[in-house]
């Protein structure tokens, strides 16, 4: 298995480069994200990559980080999302925005990408919503989950929708109301009610 290809940068075209590593050139398919985070021609460049084998081919997909990988890997987990479909999400929405919009059950935005449907991003949302934790709503910057003390992961992530459907009710998107949810610390004390408030705030 080939975790992660590192050389230098030998072709960038669309949504496929190319990185030459000890004379060899690997041709690797990228959303059109990763292609705007490489440095020039000659530079030096690391994926994380993903070797997909079909009968007729062998196929290597690439991420500039392994969370963005671990994502995709879970995406073409989903009935009716191949890998080339799974690239193109990961090509409009970042890990993070791909997570807040499961959390959320925000079908909208997924469906934005190209070849997925409104029933196909309801089914990766589906397929994926109890796959998906508590983490993916803390600050950006904690490396440890902190879980309030006296609430059960079932009851963290029931005041979490709960406060993230109010939102949604008053008129914000639900991609939005997930990350300002998200920007709240969540104590053992605070309720539904106050919660709401401090994501209004956030707003």
């Amino acid at each position: 298995m080939i975790r992660f290809i590192k050389g230098k940068l030998a072709f960038a075209g669309e949504n496929e480069i190319i990185i030459e590593n000890n004379g060899v050139g690997f041709g690797i398919s990228v959303p059109s994200s990763v292609l705007e985070g490489l440095p020039g021609p000659g530079g030096e460049v690391m994926l994380y990559t993903y070797l997909n084998v079909r009968e007729d081919a062998m196929q290597l997909f690439g991420f500039l980080t392994q969370e963005d990988l671990n994502m995709y890997k879970l995406l073409i987990t989903v009935n009716g999302i191949g890998p080339k479909a799974g690239l193109g999400i990961m090509g409009v929405m970042s890990t993070y925005d791909i997570r807040c919009a499961i959390m959320a059950g925000d079908a909208k935005s997924i469906a934005k990408a190209p070849g997925i449907g409104p029933k196909t991003a309801s089914k990766v949302i589906l397929e994926l919503k109890d796959k998906m934790d508590w983490e993916a709503l803390l600050p950006e910057g904690e490396e440890e989950i902190s879980q309030p003390h006296g609430l059960d992961s079932g009851q963290t992530t029931a005041i979490v929708q709960d406060a993230i459907e109010a939102l949604v009710v008053l008129g914000y998107p639900k991609m939005e109301a997930a990350k300002a949810v998200r920007a709240v610390e969540l104590t053992e004390e605070m309720t539904v009610e106050e919660l709401l408030k401090c994501s209004l705030k956030k707003m």
